[in-house]
């Protein structure tokens, strides 16, 4: 199967990449590898990825929304409480499903759903 035009990495700009590591960590369970002093690269989320300290982007809750998913959306999203994220939208329903927005330690939000 060809990887043409699928999507291959998610980067987020990081502020401290010492609390994206435990944050992401503690909620999601993902595991990581350092490079360098300023980028972290992100395993076990189902699409690579990374944290880069030294983008020239910014974290930002206006960019493309990863929407991540979950087995339990409460659970998640009392595991993102928990960690010290910071809800922007809670739980909602839309035709297919449920899920909540959260801002991460350097201030990206990203979102959470579950099938109905």
């Amino acid at each position: 199967m060809s990887t043409h035009h699928h999507f291959s990495y998610i980067e987020l700009p990081s502020l401290d990449n010492a609390a994206m590591k435990t944050f992401y960590g503690q909620v999601f369970g993902w595991s990581f590898e350092d490079w360098g002093d300023s980028y972290v690269a992100i395993h076990g989320a189902g699409v690579d990825g990374g944290f880069d300290r030294d983008s020239l982007r910014k974290p930002s809750r206006n960019g493309a929304l990863v929407i991540l998913y979950s087995d339990d959306l409460e659970a998640s999203e009392a595991a993102v409480k928990k960690s010290g994220g910071e809800i922007s939208v809670p739980i909602f329903g839309f035709p297919g499903g449920r899920r909540f927005h959260f801002i991460d330690p350097s201030g990206n939000e990203l979102a959470v759903w579950t099938a109905a």
